[in-house]
């Protein structure tokens, strides 16, 4: 199946976890800016910058991801999903300086074997 898959259908299928994940990274920039839990801080979060860019990246991910759910069956397309437990914490890493361990490692490479697994 996947020979036949068009080079826009695997940009979705890789590009929308990477999407997602990204828009982990700026939730966690916005949360710098939280403060107490009330209605003034709220609003200050849904009018910072940086949530807006990633609700924008979250829902421009739902719609490439809608897209690829046309030519690919949801039980091969959401094992792609898995990735962004590979790509949040390779970000992280390259934004926030968090630690890289070897289970980090170990655990990517079961997501790929995973991944040949249910695709292969």
């Amino acid at each position: 199946m996947f020979a036949t898959l068009s080079p826009l259908t695997w940009v979705g299928l890789l590009g929308t976890p990477l999407l997602i994940a990204v828009g982990q990274v700026l939730f966690k920039l916005a949360s710098g800016s939280v403060g107490e839990f009330s209605l003034r801080a709220l609003i200050g979060l849904a009018t910072n910058p940086v949530m807006i860019a990633a609700l924008t990246l979250y829902g421009l991910g739902t719609i490439v991801w809608i897209y690829v759910l046309r030519t690919v069956p949801l039980t091969i397309a959401y094992s792609f999903m898995g990735l962004t437990f590979c790509f949040v914490p390779l970000l992280a890493h390259l934004v926030f300086g968090e630690l890289l361990t070897l289970r980090y490692f170990l655990g990517a490479v079961l997501i790929f074997a995973g991944l040949l697994a249910i695709n292969g």
